[in-house]
């Protein structure tokens, strides 16, 4: 199942990039959020290589996921591979330059199911399917709000 959105961002193409790879960041506003995250590579620098592993809960269950940064290209894309007990996915990150303060962000998130009960829970979404876009662009939006935000604090100072 393929989840894809796009939204603009009042920030140069190059801070952009530079926020969305600042993973150490992103690491702990998931473990704010009740997740258990733990980078398991031995990369010293920004490259493709870099895993994490993460216990989280969904739908009040305990999930646990593994995630790889299969990708990077300075300043327009980053492709991550993530592999779950049930499912599997690949999440593209494609900036677009639009102008010397506008940046284009493209999210593309490829799901797909390894076991019986995962495909009957993708099957659930393909049927709310209207109701998922939407959460997906909304929850897109908030990212691409927070993104601009912290370059709005950074370039303050």
């Amino acid at each position: 199942m393929r989840f894809a959105t796009k939204q603009d961002i009042e920030a140069p193409i190059a801070d952009v990039f530079q926020i969305l790879t600042d993973f150490e960041t992103w690491e702990r506003a998931a473990m704010r959020r009740g997740a258990e995250v733990a980078r398991t590579d031995k990369l010293r620098s920004t490259a493709a290589g870099m895993r994490w592993s993460a216990r989280f809960s969904y739908r009040s269950k305990p999930r646990s996921m593994e995630l790889e940064l299969t990708q990077i290209e300075v300043p327009t894309l980053l492709r991550f591979a993530a592999i779950a007990p049930s499912v599997e996915g690949v999440a593209s990150v494609e900036l677009m330059e639009l102008g010397g303060k506008r940046t284009r962000l493209h999210l593309v998130l490829d799901v797909t199911p390894r076991s019986l009960t995962a495909r009957l829970f993708l099957q659930s979404l393909r049927l709310a399917r209207a109701r998922i876009d939407r959460k997906f662009d909304q929850r897109t939006a908030q990212l691409a709000g927070e993104i601009e935000a912290r370059y709005r604090a950074v370039k303050k100072y």
